[in-house]
């Protein structure tokens, strides 16, 4: 039986991938095998010895320990591409709302007093007031082109927008993805001299953090708008508010409120609505479900941040999984052993990545509990499992 923590709310179609006579899930639970997260933050929380696994029903990692995991051979899985859709749909949202200052006009036809005799002159001068652009033909920058950028570029090209996309990591199957109209710029800064509408859909990590700064918000298109709406601290937040004080900046629309931007006119702040529907919810929380079980039964890979993508069809008798450091000869120290215990390896895969290694291993026999000790004893060994 194994047990799943789960420390926000699930979506039942995702808990309903977990089969109840193999899996016990509980939100209060001492000795977890795996936990199920969104958005808790697990960097405060003293994580089980026991947890083999984390699923993340989302894209983001940032609330999890990634690196504590690695040392411990956790596996961390997410849910890349899941919530593409309403992050996209949220983005032309975006798009329109500071294209023809919908909020701006909303606020205004707001205060207007209904029994006025006077209130369709004032609906008229506000009419006049919040005259907006219309989209074919801008220029829309997208930074980030994975499942989320991909899927906005191709919007913005069905919209009649111009589309120009940095990313030097950009995959084949990404590639294959985007529309073949879409122009690449080979820098930052060279996208943002030409944008007048940038999105970004990159992580928060140390080369993305305060990304669009006061010094690159001065390369930019007067009048451009800047679309946040993948994690904040990309954005040198009060950069941007000098940039709008001094008409540099058309409008900034970002998913982030803080104080700072909830206080400035010319900023529309949502509140973190990316991912917010019950769609998207239910693909993330189904996605992850599914890799955990199979992380969990058989030892495969699919979507780990800190794990090597593996799979292997069963064979054999019985399987060990091995998470290592990525040293020489661990393989060779781990078939040794296995060959010691007259245990004759039928199907093997390894792969690295980065500082780990993980390998997957179907022998004839039994796999005692001495071998798999002596494994788990090799010095680089981090988890042994077997299944």
């Amino acid at each position: 039986m194994y047990k799943i923590l789960t420390l926000n709310n699930i979506s039942v179609k995702g808990l309903d991938c977990f089969p109840r006579d193999h899996y016990e899930i509980s939100s209060e639970m001492s000795h977890p095998d795996a936990i199920l997260v969104r958005s808790h933050n697990m960097r405060d929380m003293k994580i089980p010895d026991e947890v083999k696994a984390i699923g993340r029903a989302g894209a983001g990692v940032n609330n999890i320990p990634v690196e504590e995991m690695s040392e411990r051979g956790v596996a961390v899985f997410n849910a890349p591409g899941a919530n593409a859709n309403a992050v996209k749909e949220l983005v032309v949202a975006g798009m329109l709302i500071a294209a023809r200052n919908l909020f701006g006009a909303y606020d205004y036809t707001r205060t207007l007093d209904t029994a006025s005799p006077d209130l369709e002159r004032h609906v008229e001068a506000g009419k006049k007031k919040f005259v907006g652009f219309e989209l074919p033909g801008r220029v829309l920058g997208v930074i980030g082109l994975g499942a989320i950028g991909v899927q906005v570029a191709n919007a913005a090209r069905a919209l009649g927008m111009h589309v120009i996309g940095y990313d030097p990591k950009i995959t084949v199957h990404r590639a294959w993805q985007l529309s073949s109209d879409v122009q690449h710029a080979a820098t930052v800064d060279e996208l943002l001299s030409k944008a007048d509408f940038l999105t970004f859909h990159v992580p928060l990590v140390e080369a993305t953090r305060s990304m669009i700064n006061a010094d690159r918000l001065q390369r930019m298109k007067p009048g451009a708008v800047i679309l946040n709406f993948a994690r904040a601290g990309i954005v040198d937040d009060e950069a941007a508010c000098v940039a709008l004080d001094e008409g540099r900046l058309h409008a900034y629309v970002s998913d982030f409120p803080s104080p700072q931007l909830m206080a400035h006119p010319r900023v529309v702040v949502l509140p973190h609505l990316g991912a917010s529907t019950r769609e998207a919810e239910e693909n993330c929380a189904v996605i992850v479900a599914e890799e955990l079980r199979e992380y969990l039964e058989n030892g495969n890979v699919r979507n780990s941040v800190n794990l090597p993508d593996l799979f292997l069809p069963r064979a054999g008798d019985h399987r060990v999984t091995v998470v290592n450091r990525n040293l020489p000869d661990m393989v060779g120290q781990m078939s040794h052993i296995l060959g010691k215990a007259n245990l004759n390896i039928v199907h093997m895969v390894n792969e690295s990545r980065g500082a780990i290694a993980y390998s997957i291993m179907d022998v004839e026999g039994e796999i005692t509990e001495d071998a798999a000790r002596e494994l788990d004893a090799i010095d680089g060994v981090l988890r042994v499992r077997v299944l």
